[in-house]
């Protein structure tokens, strides 16, 4: 099992004391699934990825990708879990400014020590952005922007895509063409992708189906 999750909880401090977030969160992702993580605003989404992505820690429970707990890691374990086995396609892009498209779609790859420019530009092809390789991000619209940071990820050949809202910033047909080439590219690379989207339509395309209320899986959908 890729991703194994057990009896995570996370609260926050609040002007009336802690606020539970994630109330007991168990959950499971093999290689090769899709998954969607689906509630309300406030449900917990974001922040269940942000963990397992080994960028805020839990009260308690266990985050483990490929065996290791991750919560027994210090800092420099988890960037090295990122940069090795995890992808995560965040909602702000978090581009590099001083860095071309192409240097900016190759940066996760090269610090993993997987960097193909076969496959930055196959990623540039099939993500509609070859034209834009020697821009600058601020030269970009917001929509190839987060084209830009999905190719980012996808470059690494990650184990897991964690991938929160991906396609917020897209138009619907470019948003189910970039849903199907993150699908496309998991089962070609036997990765896991787990994401996180307020949209049904998307959610309906993945594999299997968590929804999220008030902390709590509420009900899983195959």
């Amino acid at each position: 099992m890729l991703l194994s999750v057990s009896d995570l909880h996370k609260s926050y401090a609040g002007p009336d004391g802690h606020l539970p977030v994630l109330r007991g969160i168990k959950m499971l992702l093999a290689r090769g699934e899709t998954l969607a993580l689906t509630g309300e605003s406030g449900s917990g989404k974001s922040t269940l990825l942000h963990i397992i992505g080994g960028l805020d820690q839990p009260d308690s429970g266990i985050v483990a990708v490929d065996g290791v707990d991750i919560g027994a890691m210090d800092d420099a374990g988890r960037a090295g879990m990122r940069r090795d086995k995890v992808g995560v396609v965040f909602q702000q892009f978090n581009l590099i400014p001083s860095l071309t498209v192409e240097s900016n779609i190759g940066f996760q790859a090269r610090l993993a020590g997987r960097l193909d420019q076969n496959w930055i530009k196959e990623l540039a092809d099939r993500l509609g952005l070859s034209a834009q390789l020697g821009k600058y991000p601020e030269q970009l619209s917001g929509g190839q922007q987060q084209r830009v940071a999905i190719a980012r990820t996808l470059a690494a050949k990650p184990a897991l895509i964690l991938a929160d809202e991906p396609t917020g910033n897209l138009d619907e047909e470019t948003a189910d063409k970039v849903m199907e080439l993150m699908m496309t590219l998991a089962i070609e690379t036997d990765a896991a992708l787990l994401l996180v989207t307020h949209s049904h339509r998307l959610a309906g395309r993945m594999g299997r189906r968590l929804h999220l209320r008030a902390g709590q899986i509420e009900r899983a959908e195959e």
